[in-house]
């Protein structure tokens, strides 16, 4: 990263994963299983496809995704997450906790209901399925 705004942790954190899209596209692949650009196009957000493009290339730069050719068709390719990416799996359930908490249009799901009850169960279950697909 050579561009930083400050040296504060935070800000660098947020200089990889703090725009509008990037932990969107984490949370596709960490919690909803799509690997895929057009799955992730089709994500409610409705995100533009050279903003797609931009956050993936970040992602993949900063080594928190990895982008293969797909098994299945070896004409496209699928994203997964590194360790790197991995790692951020309980930020993810913090934001998703504060905005259900703090927000009433965004009512809690199935996974924020369990994360509601028990968040450290849920942040120890997700984990370890992530580490079967860590690249």
């Amino acid at each position: 990263m050579e561009n930083k705004r400050s040296d504060c942790p935070i800000s660098c954190s947020l200089e990889v994963f703090g725009d509008k899209w990037s932990l969107l596209i984490i949370r596709d692949i960490m919690l909803r299983d799509k690997v895929s650009f057009s799955e992730f196009l089709a994500s409610e957000e409705k995100i533009a496809t050279n903003i797609l493009v931009n956050r993936l290339n970040l992602l993949e730069s900063e080594k928190i995704l990895v982008k293969e050719v797909s098994p299945l068709n070896k004409s496209k390719f699928v994203y997964s997450l590194t360790q790197k990416g991995a790692d951020l799996l309980p930020i993810v359930i913090e934001i998703m906790d504060w905005g259900a908490k703090y927000n009433k249009n965004c009512p809690r799901k199935e996974l924020g209901k369990r994360i509601k009850s028990d968040k450290p169960a849920v942040i120890k279950e997700l984990t370890s399925e992530l580490k079967k697909k860590i690249k």
